[in-house]
C-alpha cells in the first residue's frame, strides 16, 4: 500500500520511465495499490475498454437483493446536506450510503458476468463494474467524461424528462463547470466539446439512462514525468464529491455513515504512453462475509429527499443481461 506522497512519486517515476503500471486510489488518495503491469498480483483482475464478459461457464439463476438504509436515516443526512446548500457552503454534495446485499453470488462471479466498459475485481475484497471514466490521456490531450444524471429507461420520454429537468441540468452544469476548472490546472485550451449526451446501461432491473459531458484540454509534452502529480491534483473526482470541494469534503465525512475506502476512488491504466481510467462508481464490498453496495447521487438545493432516496436504490444493480 502506498501513502498519497509515495504513490505520486512512484507514478512520476514509472511515467517518466514509460513503465505501464495499473493504479487502486481510494477515495481520500491516502491509501494506494500500485503496480507495473507484468507484476499485478493474481487476486486483482480488471477490464478497461469494450464491455467484455469473462464468463467461467456459469451463467445460473442466482438470488440479488438489497436491505437500503431506512429512509429516515437517509433523510437525517439529507437533512444536514439541505442546511450547509442554504448556508452556502457548498453547491452540490455527492451523498451515499451502504446497502447490505442477500445474494448468492460471490464477487468474483459479479466480476466475471458484468457488462460495463470499467470493471475491476480485487478478490475478496471488492468487485467495480463502473460505466463512468474519470480521465483519458491520448496524444497530448486530457479528457474527462462527467456522469450526473440517471433516470429509469422505460419512464415515458425518459431522455426529454432527464435533460429538461431543471435540477438535474443545474447539477450536471456545475460539475462540468468544477472538472473544466480542474482541467485547467493540469492543461491548456480546455473545452467542452459535448455537453449533456445520454448513455444508455442495461441492468438486471432494465436499462437507465445516464447523462455525460465530453471535456477536453491540451497537455504539455512531457506531461508523463509528472504523471502521478497530475492525477492526484484532479482527486477526488468532481463528480462523486461536490462543489467546492475542500468544504464539500468536509461536509461528506460529516453526514455520511461510513468511511468511502476505495469506493469512488478511481483505478486506471498506463500503458506506457496513453492512460484510461475510471471513477469507481458501481462498487460492492465484502465485509465479515458480507456483501455491501455502496451507492448515492447529487444533493443540490433543489433536491427532494424520497425522490433521492429512491434514486439510490435504483444504483445498487448488476449490469447482467
Amino acid at each position: 500500500m502506498f501513502s498519497r506522497l509515495e504513490a505520486i512519486e512512484k507514478m512520476n517515476e514509472w511515467g517518466a520511465e514509460r513503465c505501464p503500471f495499473l493504479f487502486i486510489l481510494d477515495f481520500n488518495g491516502s491509501n494506494n495499490l500500485l503496480y507495473p503491469l507484468e507484476q499485478v498480483p493474481g487476486n486483482i483482475s480488471f477490464n478497461i475498454g469494450p464491455k467484455t464478459r469473462h464468463f467461467n461457464g456459469s451463467t445460473s439463476a442466482f438470488s440479488f437483493n438489497s436491505k437500503p438504509v431506512d429512509f429516515e436515516i437517509y433523510e437525517n443526512a439529507f437533512n444536514k446536506v439541505i442546511d450547509e446548500l442554504n448556508y452556502g457552503n457548498t453547491y452540490l454534495v455527492n451523498l451515499t450510503f451502504p446497502t447490505p446485499l442477500s445474494t448468492d453470488l460471490e464477487l468474483t462471479n459479479i466480476y466475471d458476468r458484468s457488462s460495463a466498459p470499467y470493471k475491476l475485481l480485487v478478490d475478496g475484497e471488492f468487485v467495480v463494474f463502473s460505466p463512468e471514466c474519470f480521465v483519458k490521456i491520448a496524444e497530448g490531450k486530457i479528457y474527462s467524461f462527467p456522469m450526473k444524471g440517471t433516470i429509469d429507461a422505460t419512464l415515458p420520454d425518459a431522455e426529454a424528462e432527464i435533460l429538461n429537468n431543471p435540477k438535474e441540468t443545474a447539477e450536471h452544469a456545475t460539475i462540468v463547470d468544477l472538472i473544466r476548472n480542474d482541467l485547467n490546472r493540469v492543461s491548456e485550451n480546455v473545452r467542452v466539446e459535448r455537453f449533456r449526451y445520454i448513455d444508455r446501461i442495461e441492468t438486471l432491473k432494465g436499462p437507465l439512462l445516464q447523462v455525460s459531458s465530453e471535456i477536453v484540454g491540451d497537455l504539455e509534452a512531457d506531461y508523463n514525468e509528472r504523471l502521478g502529480s497530475l492525477m492526484f491534483s484532479l482527486l477526488p473526482a468532481g463528480s462523486i464529491s461536490g462543489a467546492p470541494k475542500k468544504r464539500t469534503l468536509e461536509i461528506i465525512a460529516e453526514a455520511e455513515i461510513t468511511p468511502r475506502g476505495f469506493f469512488t476512488g478511481v483505478f486506471g491504466v498506463f500503458d506506457g504512453n496513453q492512460l484510461d481510467s475510471s471513477v469507481m462508481i458501481r462498487f460492492i464490498e465484502k465485509q465479515n462475509d458480507k456483501l455491501i453496495f455502496k451507492s448515492g447521487g447529487g444533493i443540490t438545493a433543489q433536491s427532494d429527499a424520497r425522490m433521492e432516496y429512491e434514486e439510490m436504490i435504483q444504483k445498487v444493480y448488476v449490469p447482467f443481461v
